[in-house]
């Protein structure tokens, strides 16, 4: 999961993510009259996710390979994939998500634990149990900045998986509203600068516009789900808040990739209009 360079660690899957996004979408815009054809469009590209998803499943780290699966198939859907074929490749890789966590006893574990995570609260249960205490504390505004008792080691990870059940304690439920509400503005915003560079005829830029929102936007959904106890335990951060340089740096060139494409954007509308 961790490749030491000395001075900081770096995690390989964050990067993934980011080269998953720019290699499908210029995929899918090189292959676009073949995205249909089983043989010449569908099998190479998903051999090259198949050979991501088995070194990401040796690592092991399922969440990363989870989103990276799932962008890859949003961003081949928004390309011009039929709803048919989308329908099928998303059933198939459900029972495939499915099948992995059945055949890994930890994976098992984690989904036990979330199911009724007070049957074994100092056990397994014991990350949900106390993100959940976190959020009762933080009622409607919670206990104010700096008040969390759950940080004080009692909540693993709390710098990073499980940062938003802090912010739940210390700012309440409308903090975590603001949070939730700024995630959403940045999806919509980063679908709104896909769209216009699609109408613009620069079809790349606008599906990597899209796949950096689908994946900032899926990963923080998941984070939450997590914290709130919707999702089962996953190790995944929530971008651009949880402590963690690997994560930090790749979702800032993710924005600096969208902030590009939306100037380029507005430099081809003055170019027609002048």
């Amino acid at each position: 999961r961790w490749i030491s360079l000395v001075v900081v660690n770096f995690q390989p899957s964050e990067l993934m993510k980011l080269l998953m996004i720019l290699y499908v979408s210029d995929y899918v815009v090189r292959k676009s009259s073949y995205l249909n054809d089983l043989r010449r469009g569908f099998l190479p590209l998903w051999f090259v996710i198949g050979i991501v998803g088995v070194l990401l499943l040796r690592e092991p780290d399922y969440g990363a390979f989870v989103v990276i699966t799932a962008i890859a198939v949003v961003i081949m859907f928004l390309g011009g994939m039929s709803l048919k074929l989308f329908a099928g490749l998303a059933s198939a890789l459900l029972i495939g998500f499915v099948l992995l966590v059945l055949f890994e006893p930890y994976r098992m574990d984690r989904i036990i634990a979330f199911m009724d995570p007070w049957a074994d609260p100092f056990g397994k249960g014991y990350q949900l149990s106390h993100a959940l205490i976190a959020f009762g504390r933080g009622e409607w505004f919670g206990v104010g900045l700096g008040g969390s008792v759950e940080k004080l080691f009692y909540l693993p990870e709390a710098h990073t998986d499980f940062l938003l059940a802090v912010l739940a304690e210390e700012l309440g439920f409308t903090g975590v509203m603001v949070v939730m509400l700024l995630f959403a503005c940045l999806l919509i915003r980063a679908y709104q600068i896909g769209r216009l560079a699609a109408s613009l005829e620069n079809y790349f830029s606008a599906l990597v516009a899209q796949g950096i929102g689908i994946w900032l936007g899926l990963q923080a959904l998941i984070n939450m789900g997590v914290n709130m106890g919707v999702l089962p335990t996953k190790g995944l951060t929530l971008p651009l808040m949880s402590f963690g340089g690997s994560s930090i740096v790749v979702s800032c060139i993710a924005l600096a990739i969208l902030l590009r494409i939306d100037s380029e954007n507005r430099q081809r509308i003055k170019g027609i209009l002048a």
